[in-house]
């Protein structure tokens, strides 16, 4: 079967017609195939494939390309990257590949195309279409790829139990793939993730995370998570998340599963946002539930300050992934902290002073922490979902009005400590403190407006109570 249709950008037929002229085979492979032949939006970064050297190909196209582009070779890899045209090219040889258990690099030889699809992850990425001008667009399917991609399964080209054992970032692959493709992983490879699972300590945090990322990202990111726990990856990677499966029953008391619950807050947000981090903190929301379980005889099941708890893990979880410990995480600790705040409110009366604290409190991420207590609505009971979503309206409603009237959001001081100091002659000492923190107590109570003469007014008031003199 032939596929030019696929290769029509210019830069493959300049790779062809070099190709020839160096007497090599050559060829396109991996993703760029596989998202061809399933309708999606191709890969900009495109492997290429020579039977021979990679990186002499790689220098030879580099001079026909417009503007001459650099090329950067990468000799412990044997590979080569030329960028043009808004595409990643990357050259490299075709290679046999065997590896030592203690590592995924690979002991690489020269090797022929079939050498080269055997080594990828999964007949759907080793998928290979000729660029030599006598073949150009064939395609070179010898492990059924093209079956797989129509029926929707990730399956390895070999041996799946040799394929994860030798790098088994690829069980975090055929994962991935599974999530965002919606594929079914095949039975047996599924079975020789399980048994494999413990090799995953070799890999990286970094590459690990990548994965995780794309996991989140994707349309329904519980399809990975379920995955994960189903072969048991979990336990290695989200211990957090593992420990909050199952369900405990005392004295005929149960509480719910908070692992199953959490998928669904995640499918919820996946599906009103792209924010990564809110997504993590989706993910994340309720990992302090499994260290504050307790029964109580009188009141049952109780997670007392969980969300604090939570918060605090959030760190050492981020920390333990090599995540970044910066604005990211203390987004995701902030949201993680205050998700039970708007619950409280939709389930009382709507005070103006709970409302302006909440939005003091999460600032300008208000917004997204509302997101996030729609995403948590997880009831089956369509009485009681439409309760709490008519709740949910209310809050955000009030909290525009709040916000309107009173400003609170980013709030900044109306009187400033310099201001203080000038009127009761001071020098910084703690009275000054206690008059910022009466003149924004005031504000959040609804006791004065959020405006500069009321609050000096309020400020001489405070003044004269400590028995400061103007």
């Amino acid at each position: 079967m032939n596929h030019k249709e696929a290769i029509q950008h210019k830069v493959f037929k300049i790779i062809g017609s070099t190709a020839d002229e160096l007497s090599l085979e050559c060829y396109v492979i991996g993703g760029f195939v596989r998202d061809y032949f399933l309708g999606r939006s191709q890969v900009k970064d495109i492997d290429i494939v020579a039977i021979g050297s990679g990186i002499e190909l790689a220098r030879a196209v580099a001079k026909k390309l417009s503007g001459k582009p650099e090329v950067k070779v990468f000799k412990n890899f044997g590979t080569a990257m030329v960028k043009s045209e808004g595409l990643e090219l990357e050259f490299v040889g075709a290679r046999k590949e065997s590896y030592r258990r203690d590592s995924r690099k690979p002991i690489v030889e020269d090797g022929s195309l079939k050498d080269d699809q055997e080594r990828r992850d999964f007949t759907i990425n080793a998928l290979a279409l000729s660029l030599n001008k006598e073949t150009f667009g064939d395609l070179l399917d010898p492990f059924q790829g093209i079956s797989d991609l129509n029926k929707g399964i990730i399956r390895t080209p070999l041996e799946p139990g040799i394929t994860y054992s030798d790098d088994p970032l690829r069980m975090m692959r055929a994962i991935r793939f599974a999530t965002q493709l919606n594929f079914t992983i095949e039975l047996k490879s599924l079975r020789a993730i399980t048994e494999n699972k413990d090799r995953i300590q070799i890999i990286s945090k970094e590459r690990i995370v990548d994965e995780l990322h794309k996991i989140l990202m994707s349309e329904k990111p519980s399809k990975g998570f379920e995955l994960m726990h189903k072969t048991d990856l979990l336990r290695y990677i989200l211990p957090e998340l593992k420990a909050l499966q199952g369900i405990e029953e005392v004295e005929g008391q149960k509480h719910k599963d908070n692992f199953w619950h959490t998928l669904e807050v995640v499918d919820n947000i996946a599906a009103t946002t792209n924010n990564l981090w809110l997504r993590w903190a989706a993910l994340l929301h309720d990992i302090g539930k499994a260290p504050t379980k307790r029964f109580d005889k009188k009141i049952g099941w109780t997670f007392h300050a969980h969300e604090f708890v939570g918060s605090k893990m959030v760190y050492k979880l981020f920390k333990r992934l090599k995540m970044p410990l910066n604005e990211k995480m203390k987004f995701v600790q902030k949201m993680v902290l205050m998700s039970s705040r708007p619950i409280i409110l939709s389930e009382a009366h709507v005070t103006d002073s709970a409302v302006r604290r909440l939005v003091f409190d999460a600032g300008e991420f208000v917004e997204d922490l509302m997101t996030l207590c729609e995403a948590d609505i997880t009831t089956k009971n369509p009485k009681k979902q439409r309760k709490y979503k008519n709740n949910f309206k209310l809050v955000r409603q009030k909290i525009i009005e709040v916000e309107e009237r009173d400003r609170i959001r980013n709030f900044q001081p109306p009187v400033t400590g310099e201001e203080i100091m000038k009127t009761f002659d001071l020098k910084p000492s703690k009275e000054i403190g206690i008059i910022k923190e009466a003149i924004k107590e005031a504000i959040l109570e609804g006791v004065i407006p959020n405006e500069h003469r009321a609050a000096h007014e309020f400020m001489l008031e405070k003044g004269k109570e400590l028995g400061l003199k103007k």
